[in-house]
């Protein structure tokens, strides 16, 4: 039973180390760019958009379509980023414990 007991006790560890990792990815910020840097999307580490740049040469309505293409893009980019960064600090976490590819943590 002891080493029930210690599984426990780390299964509380990594507990109490998710809370704290979610709260620094909620405070993150991350940004993605598109059109050589004319877009700058900023995401907090929980994937929501905190905030959008746009360079003022980009607002021309007949070029719309663009513009929306390019926000898009930026977008995606700074999720890219976020979703890399919540990978790093999960494997901070789970350092040596052996996860199932394709399981995700917190449940």
């Amino acid at each position: 039973m002891k080493n029930l007991g210690q599984m426990m006790q780390k299964v509380q560890e990594m507990q109490s180390r998710m809370g704290d990792m979610q709260a620094r990815l909620a405070d993150m910020e991350v940004s993605g760019q598109s059109g050589g840097g004319m877009i700058t999307a900023t995401l907090n580490g929980k994937g929501a958009l905190r905030r959008m740049k746009i360079d003022p040469s980009l607002i021309n309505p007949a070029e719309k379509e663009m513009l929306e293409d390019l926000i898009v893009a930026a977008v995606n980019d700074a999720k890219g980023k976020v979703d890399a960064a919540a990978e790093s600090e999960m494997g901070k976490i789970t350092g040596g414990l052996p996860l199932p590819p394709g399981f995700k943590l917190p449940f």
